[in-house]
């Protein structure tokens, strides 16, 4: 089944609704820019173009002037790994936005079923290894995404990065310390 377009939302809606254990946390920790574009794999400036097109909005803070710092949630940046996923596959910005609108109309929720297939130019969503079978047989698809596995993904580069309380902006240390960090702290300690 084709993503197409559907009705488009004004703000940036939510794309993925599922979330892992722990959601309340990781609502709360926005990282900035830098910091999303590690994690992605992207460069600075996709993500600035990204955010002043609306393909791929801030959803913590938005960048409020000169010297502002935008702030990405943990969403934002899967989507931003998925763009730069069907990018790389050779699908045009403008089918990929297609495909992330009906993603965030329909409130995506089951994110471990979900692979997204394109031929190049078309965005399909599998929900089922039949469906995924059945887009290959087809010759239509030539590309794959299991979202599941850019989850995966997201959440171990963050784990590695320091983030910001939404509430206060107060910075957020990486779960897992950088090799710098941990010398550091065995100096101090």
């Amino acid at each position: 089944m084709p993503v197409s377009a559907g009705p488009v939302d004004d703000g940036q809606g939510v794309l993925f609704v599922a979330e892992p254990a722990d959601t309340s946390d990781k609502e709360q920790i926005g990282y900035r820019g830098p910091t999303a574009c590690s994690a992605a794999h992207i460069t600075y400036r996709q993500l600035d173009y990204w955010a002043r097109t609306g393909l791929v909005q801030p959803s913590i803070r938005s960048a409020a002037g000169s010297g502002s710092q935008r702030l990405y949630g943990f969403r934002d940046i899967l989507v931003l790994k998925i763009v730069k996923r069907l990018l790389d596959a050779g699908v045009s910005l403008q089918n990929i936005r297609l495909a992330v609108d009906q993603l965030r109309s329909r409130g995506t929720g089951d994110l471990a079923k979900i692979t997204l297939i394109s031929d190049g130019t078309t965005v399909y969503e599998c929900r089922s290894p039949e469906e995924v079978v059945d887009l290959l047989q087809g010759g239509q698809g030539v590309f794959g995404i299991a979202v599941s596995g850019a989850f995966r993904e997201v959440e171990g580069e963050l784990a590695h990065l320091p983030g910001e309380r939404a509430d206060g902006g107060v910075e957020v240390e990486p779960a897992v310390p950088d090799e710098l960090s941990a010398r550091r702290a065995r100096r101090i300690g």
